[in-house]
């Protein structure tokens, strides 16, 4: 039998995607170049709304910012799916970019971002492991605690 596609991951997983965020400024939310599909960073962003704002080191918990990556992680996909169809179309996660709004002594970047990288890897298998890279910033639009952008390969 072969191996499940992404839409059937994401079935068995328990989640629906929701309708694509639209661009709140001058952009796109995903750029197709070649093979190459660029996401605009997505906010956790759960029926329209922030999941949680603030900062890591701060009033946010590490746990609640990592539901928070994958949140922003589901909404990368349902930028991709919006932008090619069928999520089969992606050949792998090349690159996820994540950044964190935390203060200066705030340390636990990558398990924050591991929210995100696990669900990649989870809907898209093989496929889904990725390149990577997770900074602290001072903050993030509409005082979000995270922002997850990504790279992907299409065929």
């Amino acid at each position: 039998m072969p191996d499940k596609t992404p839409e059937q991951r994401l079935k068995q997983l328990g989640i629906v995607l929701p309708t694509p965020a639209t661009p709140v400024a001058n952009y796109v939310t995903a750029v197709l170049s070649g093979s190459m599909l660029t996401v605009s960073g997505q906010l956790p962003l759960v029926d329209g709304k922030l999941l949680t704002t603030g900062k890591l080191g701060g009033t946010v918990a590490v746990e609640l910012a990592v539901e928070a990556a994958r949140y922003s992680m589901i909404n990368v996909i349902a930028q991709v799916k919006a932008a090619v169809g069928d999520l089969s179309r992606v050949r792998r996660v090349v690159r996820l970019g994540g950044f964190i709004a935390c203060t200066p002594d705030f340390t636990q970047h990558a398990t924050v971002m591991n929210g995100a990288s696990d669900l990649a890897v989870a809907v898209f298998g093989d496929a889904g492991r990725h390149a990577r890279s997770t900074v602290g910033v001072p903050s993030l639009p509409l005082d979000s605690a995270v922002e997850v952008e990504g790279l992907f390969e299409i065929g």
